[in-house]
């Protein structure tokens, strides 16, 4: 996951000089992934949210706690989530791990 993290950034996969604070990164959004699936160990194929979310998270340091950052007439807006683009694909995956639950779901008879 560090290989694909920093060919994502354009980091050197030699450079070792953010190895730690980017496998700090890394499992930082594992642990908070696997809140988001209530405990559950993230599966093999949720690995990409891993990662986009590592390089949301990785762009975002020095701009923590805000929603908007300005540079040179360039606006950034930040999620308030850095999960909130994967929040469809989080449920849908949780839905097959319990199929009799309904979220949110009408029938009409």
């Amino acid at each position: 996951m560090l290989k694909d993290l920093k060919l994502l950034l354009g980091i050197d996969p030699e450079d070792k000089t953010q190895d730690k604070k980017l496998q700090w990164i890394l499992k930082s959004a594992r642990a908070r992934l696997k809140v988001l699936l209530g405990g559950l160990d993230p599966p093999p194929e949720m690995g990409h949210i891993i990662t986009e979310v590592a390089v949301i998270r990785f762009n975002r340091i020095g701009s923590e706690g805000m929603t908007i950052n300005n540079v040179e007439g360039e606006d950034q807006h930040f999620s308030s989530s850095d999960f909130s683009g994967f929040m469809d694909e989080i449920h849908a995956w949780l839905d097959t791990q319990n199929p009799n639950s309904r979220r949110g779901g009408f029938r009409f008879l």
